[in-house]
């Protein structure tokens, strides 16, 4: 059964040091950027993560991997206009990178959550991502074998969940969510918004609830402000 949780600070409780932890998103469409800001105040360390980047900016992953929590990355693109943090904490020598093409990153979380023991792929061949792995040759074309990836935990975001946990996303922050999700052995999600059990069209489903271990709901940015202008308007009365 999936737990309601009441805070993103709950949410991640228990997950320890050197854990493996897969955020998902494509920069920042569709990260937990709640979930990723209470892991870090949690003041877990030395994590491997596995993202579809470095982190951008100063927040999220990006503050994760600048506060000096993330022992190794795996990931398809590390570096672009803004990803300083990763920038000076890779030519210090304080974080390991594992580059993984994006279409292998996709497949081999995939092939974890799918129970397939490893696979071929021609992305690679012939290149330094492919050394020191299995080669094969198949109908004249050649191939590398690649391993699935597992993780502890997946950290992911939903637009809407109901009480069951089964999760609906919005628009292309469904990105790397789902497969993430199947893949790891504690899923935790923020969402948007949580409805009854049955208040959900099971055509619009995305990820079932069997992947799913806790969900919290997130306020918007919009109701962030209007809750701390109240608050705010109430304590000056």
């Amino acid at each position: 059964m999936v737990e309601i949780v009441a805070s993103p600070r709950e949410a991640v409780a228990g997950i320890p040091d050197a854990a493996t932890v897969m955020i998902g998103g494509f920069g920042e469409a569709g990260q937990p950027l709640a979930l990723v800001e209470a892991l870090i105040d949690s003041g877990v360390t030395d994590l491997t993560v596995i993202n579809n980047n470095a982190g951008s900016g100063d927040v999220g992953l990006a503050r994760l991997i600048g506060a000096g929590r993330v022992r190794k990355i795996i990931c398809s693109f590390p570096r672009q206009s803004d990803s300083w943090h990763f920038d000076d904490k890779y030519r210090k020598g304080e974080i390991e990178l594992e580059l993984v093409p994006q279409g292998n990153l996709a497949e081999r979380i995939r092939a974890a959550g799918a129970g397939i023991g490893a696979f071929f792929t021609p992305t690679g061949y012939g290149t330094l991502l492919a050394e020191g792995k299995e080669t094969r040759e198949i109908d004249g074309r050649h191939y590398v074998l690649e391993y699935p990836l597992r993780a502890d935990y997946a950290l992911i975001k939903a637009q809407i969940a109901d009480e069951r946990g089964n999760l609906v996303y919005r628009k292309t922050a469904r990105n790397f969510g789902p497969i993430m999700a199947a893949a790891a052995d504690t899923t935790i999600v923020e969402v948007a918004e949580i409805v009854a059990a049955g208040g959900l069209d099971p055509e619009h489903v995305v990820t079932p609830a069997i992947y799913v271990d806790r969900v919290v709901r997130v306020a918007s940015l919009r109701e962030a402000e209007n809750s701390a202008v109240a608050a705010q308007t109430g304590a000056t009365r």
